[in-house]
């Protein structure tokens, strides 16, 4: 694992977020909920970092969410959930999950249960798959259905992946996020894929990342392009690895590793 790059935002000057004894709200991004049901067979997804944060005496629950259920949607319910109890949260998200909690926490309410928010390789500005997918009526369709047989939502989530959904949505909610900035930690992870890297089930990742450079997407990690995942205001972490180095481990990834990298940027990881 490299050294992360890190961005300071004049906006922010985090102090240390203890883990021991606190709430950790784990949010899932699209078609998480279904990668995790097979760790049986060998797949994971953010179990590493359960356990992790677990280890280190902190309380991390999973966030029932249908993860292609639509983003407005799935942050009514993330914010529902962070209100119901008085203990504030921390919030670590990945990929679509992101989205989801930025959105919940634009609430004042939500931000003031909120002790900081991690956003790992979540696509605030929008994917080029998702634009490839939804841009092809064949590939909508079998998405949408897809997410309707794993009743996981109704598939409109990718839709709302987007490049031209998220831009929309970013360039319109840029007050309330720069209150949110001001208000609370708020940090992004984002990972850039090469050649070398790339082992197993993320040559998949690899093939995707070279597509999207070729298109002028720049660096990558296979689903997001670096420059989607860095919301401007925020810290910023980038590291090498996949779009799945966060959420699981394999040959050349260590998920806690990225975790700790995301938490000491956001002013976190004592414990």
């Amino acid at each position: 694992m490299q050294n992360p790059g890190v961005g300071d935002s004049p906006a922010i000057r985090p102090e240390a977020i203890t883990l021991r004894g606190r709430r950790v709200l784990l949010v899932y991004g699209l078609m998480g909920e279904v990668v995790a049901a097979f760790r049986p067979f060998g797949l994971e997804y953010m179990h590493p970092l359960a356990e992790w944060l677990s280890s280190e005496g902190a309380k991390p629950c999973v966030v029932n969410l249908r993860t292609a259920e639509a983003i407005s949607a799935n942050a009514a319910r993330l914010r529902a959930v962070i209100l119901d109890d008085a203990e504030p949260a921390l919030v670590i998200a990945h990929s679509k999950g992101g989205l989801e909690a930025l959105a919940a926490l634009l609430d004042p309410a939500a931000q003031a249960r909120c002790l900081g928010f991690l956003a790992m390789q979540s696509p605030f500005f929008g994917s080029p798959i998702a634009d490839l997918v939804i841009g092809a009526k064949p590939l909508e369709a079998a998405a949408g259905g897809l997410a309707r047989l794993l009743r996981i939502g109704s598939g409109e989530g990718v839709r709302d992946l987007t490049t031209g959904a998220r831009r929309t949505w970013m360039a319109a909610a840029e007050a309330p996020i720069a209150r949110l900035l001001a208000a609370l930690p708020v940090a992004c992870l984002a990972t850039e894929l090469s050649e070398g890297q790339a082992h197993g089930r993320e040559r998949l990742h690899l093939a995707a990342a070279q597509w999207m450079e070729k298109r002028g997407y720049g660096p990558n990690d296979g689903l997001v392009p670096v420059d989607s995942a860095l919301i401007p205001g925020a810290r910023h972490v980038v590291l090498p690895g996949s779009h799945i180095a966060s959420v699981s481990r394999g040959p050349g990834r260590d998920p806690v590793a990225v975790l700790r990298a995301g938490l000491d940027a956001l002013g976190g990881g004592e414990c």
